[in-house]
C-alpha cells in the first residue's frame, strides 16, 4: 500500500508524529512538504515559516527512524499546490487530520475527474497538549507549548519574520 500525506511541518511535533506513525503502519509513505511559495498560503496565522531545505532536513530526521521501525520506504516531495501529490496515480491512502478532512475529500473529487480510484481517507485525531488543547505548530512557534505539548509560559516565540542576521 502507498500512503500520502502533506503539510508544512514547521516545526515537527507529536501531532505530526501520530500522522507519520499511522502512515508507516499502513505502507510506504510519500510526504508532500509545502514549497516556500505555498507554505505561507496554507497558514491560518501569519508567522515565519523556515525555508524548505531546513524543514526537509528536520522532516527526514523524524521520518527515518519511524520508517526503519516499520520496515518501510519513504520519500519527501515538494508540494506546490494544496491538493498536491495525492491527485497522482500510485497512492491508496491519504492521511489527514480532522481539520484537513475536507481537503482529502477535494483530492478524491480531483482524482475522480482524472479517472483515478478514490483514496481511502484516514483521519488521525489531534494529540492534546498539557492544557487539553491540541498541539499545533502555531502554538509552538508562538511560545505557548513545546513540540510535545508541554506548556512553556517563559519561552519566547519565533515571531512573524525571519531571524535577523545580526
Amino acid at each position: 500500500m502507498h500512503v500520502a500525506l502533506g503539510g508544512t511541518f514547521d516545526p515537527v511535533h507529536d501531532g505530526h508524529l501520530a500522522l507519520f506513525e499511522r502512515a508507516f503502519e499502513l505502507g510506504a509513505v510519500t510526504v508532500g512538504l509545502t514549497s516556500d511559495e505555498l507554505a505561507p498560503k496554507t497558514r491560518h496565522v501569519d508567522r515565519y515559516v523556515r525555508p524548505f531545505d531546513d524543514r526537509k532536513a528536520d522532516l527526514e530526521a523524524e521520518l527515518r527512524p519511524l520508517a526503519e521501525e516499520h520496515g518501510r520506504e519513504f520519500e519527501i516531495r515538494e508540494l506546490d499546490k494544496p491538493t498536491g501529490i495525492a491527485t497522482e496515480e500510485g497512492f491508496d491512502v491519504l492521511i489527514v487530520s480532522p481539520e484537513t478532512r475536507g481537503g482529502g475529500e477535494r483530492v478524491n473529487e480531483i482524482r475522480e475527474e482524472k479517472g483515478l480510484k478514490p483514496l481511502r481517507i484516514e483521519v488521525v485525531e489531534h494529540v492534546p497538549a498539557e492544557d487539553g488543547e491540541r498541539i499545533s505548530s502555531t502554538r509552538i512557534v508562538s511560545g505557548e507549548i513545546d513540540r510535545h505539548g508541554n506548556l512553556t509560559p517563559d519561552r519566547e516565540g519565533r515571531g512573524r519574520t525571519p531571524p535577523s542576521d545580526e
